[in-house]
């Protein structure tokens, strides 16, 4: 054996001895290579199919303001008239009984079945204006307080579901049942990637530390539904390794890695060229993507060259994995390198019975990271690209669950009218649309409905959310299925 030659394993022994299949097989993989080539470039799926009125060849129906999102939703619903929405009616009114025009004949959940009293429930923080524009804040968020002026609230949004699951179904898919492509499968299939080393669509879930919330994280949450499955989101776990089976095992050299990987890709390419399954094309795009991740990941989560300031920005909690500051610091670095829609779940708002003392930690956990977020986004120049989008799947009743007054009272769910607030990418900064009445129940001026938000996050990206299609079962289908209107108050 020659000194240069590579250290003989197993597997260099096997394929050293070439038989004359062999060597036919290794001559197609030439052929394979080309063809995985066109299949891993970096053009969206829907611009190489404008059959329908999908995007077009440049990826947009019409100049984007951004590029791409981080949706920080709130799993459990925070409460809109203890973060944003400032009614002082409700203190003034505190202990009495809501009016019955407001409930007579709605739904709530089954938590409120058997509760015949319904007190209004003052908020618990006090509120005060903030910036230039003057937007009400709660003193729990004082962070966030801070860059009012980065932010366009919309506190007249209302949806149709009032449980959980459901309901943040319906707003990151368009329906409350599973089985639909979420947000960032749809931007995956439209837009393409901007990374070759990176997800194209990134998921991550954290809790609140004293695990008081009980929300399930479904894997549709980031699901792909009938979209090609390499649209599907990928989950960056919380503990070890961010992806499983990154690594390779021991003993198997990266250059014999890639030897497999490229025979694999030749095999599998004239299999999908014989029965033209999409989803061959999908594992010969997963398998290639995971062996560039096998360095690009391990350099995403190493923080050491990043400021202490920055660090410090993000709060105490940023160097444990898993923590929403963690994931908020995880997303800007994913964008920076490329990703195109980052999803962000965290659990703890769920405050039936804990209003009163969870309400405010929950507030402290989730502030300085969302603000941090905005703050490093636009010091590092993404910010003006890049939609950040913060609520959750509802907002909590202005009155009271349980006794008033115990030490377990809170609020339950509540679809009729909350808020959520966006930065960069477009929007209107420094604003506030919409509103709800007196008592914080009902979206009252200018109502955005969920498809509305949905249609107006894909404007700002460049779509048209009424052209972009995808054919399934015979029908064509849309992220904001039949409905939604882009709402130009929320533009800049």
């Amino acid at each position: 054996m020659r000194p240069t030659d590579p250290e003989p394993t197993p597997l260099r022994d096997a394929s050293a001895a070439v038989t004359r299949r062999a060597l036919f097989g290794r001559a197609a993989a030439g052929a394979g290579a080309f063809a995985l080539h066109g299949l891993l470039g970096q053009e969206s799926a829907a611009a190489q199919d404008l059959a329908g009125g999908r995007v077009g060849s440049a990826g947009l129906h019409h100049p984007a303001r951004a590029k791409r999102i981080i949706y920080l939703l709130q799993n459990g619903g925070p409460s809109h008239v203890d973060t944003f929405d400032h009614k002082p009616k409700l203190r003034e009114l505190h202990g009495q009984q809501i009016p019955p025009s407001f409930v007579e004949g709605v739904r709530f959940s089954s938590m409120l079945d058997g509760q015949g009293e319904k007190p209004l429930l003052g908020n618990l923080p006090s509120f005060a204006r903030y910036g230039e524009c003057g937007a009400t804040v709660s003193s729990f968020l004082p962070h966030t307080a801070g860059i009012v002026d980065r932010l366009c609230f919309v506190k007249s949004l209302h949806t149709t579901q009032v449980n959980h699951a459901p309901a943040i179904t319906y707003f990151l898919t368009g329906s409350e049942r599973p089985g639909r492509p979420s947000i960032g499968s749809w931007l995956s299939y439209g837009l393409g990637s901007m990374s070759e080393d990176l997800p194209t669509f990134v998921a991550m879930t954290s809790r609140d530390q004293d695990a008081t919330c009980g929300q399930i994280f479904y894997d549709w949450y980031w699901g792909s539904g009938f979209l090609p499955s390499r649209h599907q989101g990928v989950k960056f776990r919380g503990l070890g390794d961010p992806v499983l089976y990154l690594r390779d095992p021991d003993g198997l050299p990266r250059d014999l890695r890639r030897g497999v990987l490229d025979d694999l890709a030749a095999l599998n390419a004239r299999r999908a060229e014989e029965v033209g399954d999409p989803e061959i094309e999908s594992r010969i795009a997963q398998y290639e993507l995971a062996y560039r991740m096998q360095t690009s990941v391990p350099e995403l989560t190493d923080l050491s060259g990043e400021p202490e300031s920055v660090l410090a920005m993000y709060g105490p909690d940023v160097r444990r994995k898993g923590s929403f500051a963690y994931n908020c610091l995880m997303a800007r670095r994913l964008v920076e390198r490329g990703t195109r829609y980052v999803q962000l779940l965290h659990a703890g708002w769920d405050q039936h019975r804990n209003w009163n003392t969870q309400l405010e930690v929950q507030c402290r956990d989730t502030d300085a990271p969302s603000a941090a977020l905005v703050k490093d986004l636009a010091q590092r120049g993404l910010l003006e690209d890049t939609l950040v989008v913060w609520g959750g799947e509802f907002g909590r009743t202005p009155f009271c669950q349980g006794v008033l007054g115990a030490p377990n009272q809170g609020r339950d769910h509540h679809p009729y009218g909350f808020t959520y607030w966006l930065a960069g990418g477009g929007v209107r900064a420094g604003h506030t649309h919409g509103a709800t009445d007196e008592l914080g129940f009902n979206a009252a001026e200018d109502r955005v409905s969920v498809h509305d938000l949905q249609a107006t996050l894909l404007h700002l990206l460049g779509i048209d959310h009424e052209r972009f299609t995808y054919r399934f079962q015979g029908r064509r289908y849309r992220l904001t299925d039949v409905f939604g209107e882009v709402v130009p108050g929320m533009l800049a």
